[in-house]
């Protein structure tokens, strides 16, 4: 009964040191990609899926308009595509909110990812109100 137990315990502690592999992993992985955007631009290919961004702990990615410039940071978990998209496939389907005329939207382009929100967002003031 002793040796099914011992077992039972190292066979816990082997599954979380994995657990702890994989997320150490995949941070290093979303960090890589994120210095190599920052630093140099690109290459966007190839990059972590989302779900390995959200399990290395950086939910957030900075993108900017090619037009005006404008940064945003989006959560990655609100984004609605499955956990196993790798991020340059989410780089045509962004487009700028701010300079946005008719039907027509300029694309944006990623920075980085990040733990947490660095840019604040758009706070909305109605034309009536006082600033």
């Amino acid at each position: 009964m002793g040796r099914i137990i011992g077992a039972e315990i190292r066979a816990r502690g082997a599954r979380d040191a994995a657990k702890q592999a994989i997320r150490a992993a995949d941070r290093a992985d979303a960090e890589a990609w994120s210095i190599r955007m920052e630093g140099y631009g690109g290459p966007a290919q190839p990059s972590p899926t989302i779900g390995q961004c959200l399990n290395g702990g950086l939910g957030w990615l900075e993108v900017e308009c090619n037009r005006c410039n404008t940064r945003a940071s989006l959560p990655l978990d609100a984004i609605r595509r499955p956990r196993d998209t790798p991020l340059w496939k989410l780089e045509a389907s962004l487009k700028c909110r701010s300079c946005r005329k008719g039907r027509t939207a300029p694309p944006v382009h990623m920075i980085k990812l990040t733990e947490q929100r660095e840019i604040t967002p758009y706070k909305w003031v109605h034309p009536d109100e006082d600033r």
